[in-house]
């Protein structure tokens, strides 16, 4: 990781996507559909995350457009101003998008979405940390979490009722339990907050834990309440809630598996199972999904470069593994779905391209349209 100047505080001028987005449109309006019987087509937009200071990489957050009846994408501008943003969290109003700059003075930025399609980059803050590769807004739509790998600490900052950032008000750092085998101290990965929006928790890859916090909304400090320890040397990376809110599922980079825990909302506890099959030999998982009604759950497999397909059964409770099929590109590093859970999208970063794929009745996954091109595409993010 290349360390990059943090952007300044400020507001850089308006700029417009809209020329852009509507060109993209055009395009999609011509392209052909992928069933005899199409469904009725719109044109939603889609933001990509990037490196900017990665060889061949980005200018800064990727605007794109995709076709809701073939998947088809087609490109928009670029936000500008920003550095490094490797991974996207959209405010519960959709009226703020928030970057991390994964870089080692590791910081945060806020844009600004207009409905006229243009954007207005509101500022920059400091994690306090280095490395963020993570960031997700608080349901209330006051606080924004984020989570420093390479320091091994979780950040909060309040946000202003224009979706600006504040002055950072916590930052915890991961001191126990120690490491784990192979690693050199803790590493942050992910933080978010519980479909009840009771308790906040963070993944660690290094400490093989994950901690279960309790957020006061009035000060904006974490208070820790529960710690889930995973088996030593899992690595765990990315975690992942059932919309019943009783059971979750992550994804443990180092040991090649997948995790089912049951969740209490009244203490935060999280109760992790066995680990379970990819369905590869080898490899590093790197994220699941869940469609919006809970009956199936998607896996990113680097590596293998493959797309494992689970039945969600017993509520939540259990994962049956159904198949995998080839991404599409190289490295797929982060998967999102769209609003209604059509249509599956995955960044892939070796490959600097985008696949979409639509999902039948039975969770099954469909390659739609062609890989798009995304400058190191880490991140993409669907917007409603």
């Amino acid at each position: 990781m290349n360390a990059v100047p943090s952007p300044a505080l400020g507001r850089p001028s308006r700029r417009s996507l809209l020329g852009g987005l509507l060109a993209g449109a055009a395009v999609l309006a011509t392209a052909p559909t992928a069933t005899a019987h199409p469904a009725p087509s719109t044109t939603r937009r889609l933001l990509l995350g990037t490196y900017t200071s990665a060889e061949g990489g980005g200018t800064g957050i990727g605007t794109a457009t995709y076709d809701t009846a073939t998947g088809t994408i087609a490109h928009g501008p670029v936000i500008t101003g920003v550095e490094n943003p490797s991974y996207l969290a959209l405010h519960p109003s959709g009226a703020t998008v928030y970057a991390v700059a994964e870089q080692d003075a590791g910081a945060v930025t806020a844009v600004a979405l207009a409905p006229d399609g243009t954007y207005d980059v509101l500022g920059t803050r400091p994690t306090g940390g280095s490395g963020p590769t993570h960031l997700s807004v608080h349901p209330s739509g006051r606080w924004l979490l984020s989570a420093n790998y390479t320091s091994g600490s979780v950040a909060v900052h309040p946000l202003a009722d224009d979706g600006s950032l504040g002055e950072r008000t916590d930052l915890v750092t991961h001191g126990s339990p120690p490491p784990g085998p192979g690693q050199s101290g803790p590493h942050a990965h992910q933080i978010v907050t519980s479909p009840d929006g009771g308790h906040v928790l963070a993944v660690d890859l290094g400490t093989d834990t994950v901690y279960t916090y309790r957020l006061d909304t009035s000060a904006g400090t974490l208070t820790e309440v529960a710690r889930a320890a995973l088996e030593p040397g899992s690595g765990p990376r990315h975690l992942t809630f059932h919309p019943g809110g009783r059971f979750a599922y992550l994804a443990c980079e180092l040991d090649n598996t997948t995790v089912v825990c049951a969740y209490d909302p009244d203490s935060g506890t999280l109760a992790p199972g066995p680990g379970r099959s990819t369905g590869s030999e080898t490899g590093y998982p790197a994220q699941l999904v869940v469609t919006g009604d809970g009956s199936y759950a998607y896996l990113a497999n680097r590596g293998p470069n493959s797309l494992t397909r689970y039945a969600v059964e017993d509520s939540g409770a259990a994962l049956t593994l159904l198949d995998t099929v080839p991404a599409g590109g190289d490295w797929p590093r982060q998967l999102a779905l769209s609003p209604d859970s059509s249509l599956l999208f995955a960044a892939n970063q070796r490959s600097s391209t985008v696949t979409a794929f639509r999902i039948g009745s039975d969770g099954s996954l469909t390659p739609a349209g062609e890989p798009f091109p995304a400058p190191v595409a880490v991140c993409v993010l669907p917007l409603p």
